[in-house]
């Protein structure tokens, strides 16, 4: 690639680069030929979710259960690949299998583990996960959705907000107060009381699905409890999860940017010659790769360490927080160049910046990272 300045293949296996070679044709055969038509007609292609499922991207990084088992590395991977093609759809395979699947894979039993995984990664069932709501995002531990013991019962009332898949999906994980603090539970979409509406309307992640839960007296039983996840820190290991993935997607939507900024640059001809060959053009290019590889870099190093087992929760956040701020700013200038065309649907950076807006917001806010960042440099926390 164009952007590859400092030999990054040269750090990845065959077999990496093989997955990424997978993923990427199916990327450019399946995604990108559609996605302006998806994208302008706010449709989710659920036609895709199988060949998903056939390459192995579905919890992909799970082992067991009948899940691929892949590397980090290589699920980083799929991502950047998926993201390349558009943010909602890399999306989709994180709500799938790094938050769903991975709080029952985490934190399930194993008849909770054997009844789901299986077929989510298959694709014959897709999952949700709910935990913001409409008065917390950050601050998930105010969540006022709760769940009471009612004989051997357990009932559950609130309300979640932008919980992606959930119009769509068969099983939902919930997150609810109880008088022992919070907790995981596996909600069939089906059981009365449980009502998923899409939100409509958006200017990013058209392509995909995020939905208003409300839960009215959602009736379960006792086995439908996670019962490994006691606290925030059990849908904080699986926002950890889609995180990760983040790190590297965001960098597939920069690379996308940059080569259709690129391109455009060789081809459309000002005052005699190519926007290539000018000097404000090259600074901007050049600029853009720069960011592009020192992205990947950090990706992979993130990668790397939590293929080891030593990846610490803040340098997720250095991933996050980097990755999708410098990846933004390259859709953004990326859509400048070039000019009015840059508007429209016929090119991908502005559509790209549209959904890093969202990427950007998700799984913890700038902010958020900041935070978690500053508190593990100086070791006072700040976020009150």
């Amino acid at each position: 690639m164009t952007v590859d300045l400092l030999s990054i293949d040269s750090l990845l296996s065959q077999e990496e680069i093989d997955l990424r070679s997978t993923v990427r044709s199916f990327v450019d055969t399946e995604i990108k030929p559609n996605i302006a038509e998806w994208y302008d007609n706010a449709v989710f292609p659920l036609e895709i979710v199988p060949k998903m499922a056939e390459l192995g991207l579905l919890g992909m990084h799970i082992k067991g259960y009948g899940c691929p088992g892949r590397s980090s590395v290589e699920y980083g991977l799929a991502a950047l690949e998926l993201e390349a093609g558009d943010s909602g759809l890399r999306t989709f395979v994180s709500v799938q299998g790094s938050l769903a699947m991975s709080a029952i894979a985490k934190h399930g039993s194993e008849e909770q583990k054997n009844e789901w995984l299986p077929r989510m990664a298959k694709g014959e069932v897709i999952g949700c996960f709910g935990l913001t709501e409409p008065g917390s995002g950050s601050d998930p531990g105010s969540m006022i959705t709760n769940a009471k013991k009612d004989g051997s019962d357990w009932v559950l009332n609130g309300a979640k907000r932008w919980i992606g898949l959930a119009s769509v999906a068969q099983v939902a994980i919930i997150w609810a107060m109880t008088d022992d603090g919070v907790r995981g539970f596996v909600v069939p979409t089906d059981t009365p009381g449980f009502v998923a509406t899409p939100i409509t309307q958006k200017l990013s992640m058209r392509a995909s699905i995020q939905c208003d839960i409300t839960l009215e007296d959602v009736r379960l039983p006792e086995s439908a409890m996670l019962p490994k996840a006691k606290g925030l820190r059990g849908p904080f290991e699986c926002l950890n999860e889609a995180r990760y993935g983040i790190i590297w997607g965001a960098m597939g939507a920069a690379r996308d940017s940059y080569e259709a900024a690129l391109n455009y640059s060789k081809e459309r001809l000002q005052f005699g010659k190519p926007l290539s060959g000018y000097q404000l053009t090259q600074q901007k290019l050049v600029n853009m790769a720069l960011e592009i590889n020192k992205g990947m870099l950090l990706a992979l190093q993130v990668g790397r360490l939590k293929d080891a087992g030593t990846l610490e929760p803040y340098q997720i956040s250095v991933g996050k927080l980097n990755n999708c701020r410098e990846a933004i700013e390259i859709c953004r200038d990326a859509r400048a160049m070039l000019g009015g065309n840059g508007v429209t649907l016929d090119y991908s950076p502005l559509r790209h910046a549209n959904n890093l807006e969202s990427v950007r917001t998700y799984e913890g806010t700038d902010e958020v990272h900041t935070l978690i960042l500053g508190n593990h440099i100086t070791g006072t926390p700040a976020f009150r």
